[in-house]
């Protein structure tokens, strides 16, 4: 049976699976892309963010990996507070093609989880 979604919303199949095990989620790619596709990876530990101070939480990190060409968020793994929350934002701009620009300059509340998402593309 197809499912009903709206012709704006749908958007081309990726290889992708999400799983969230207590404070650590991860969501996309986690291999080379096919085709050749280039993509930048960025990956850091960051327990002095205030995110993780304020919850005297000692583990926080991050690794989210982009298209070259296009900028296209292809994948994040998120480990430490509100990882839960934060991976599902990665996950709307994975399935909606959104670019890095496009993530870096929407708002949000701070302080929460998402207010780090700019700062980790």
């Amino acid at each position: 049976m197809r499912r009903l979604v709206p012709a704006a919303a749908r958007v081309r199949r990726l290889g992708w699976r999400g799983r969230i095990v207590e404070s650590r989620a991860d969501l996309g790619r986690r291999r080379r892309p096919a085709n050749g596709v280039k993509f930048r990876i960025r990956s850091e530990r960051v327990p002095g963010w205030y995110t993780a101070r304020r919850l005297n939480e000692s583990v926080y990190g991050f690794k989210t990996l982009v298209e070259e060409h296009t900028d296209r968020i292809l994948g994040a793994h998120i480990v430490g507070p509100h990882a839960e929350g934060v991976i599902n934002l990665f996950g709307v701009a994975i399935r909606y093609g959104l670019t890095t620009t496009d993530l870096k300059t929407t708002i949000f509340a701070y302080p929460t989880g998402a207010s780090d998402i700019g700062y980790m593309l």
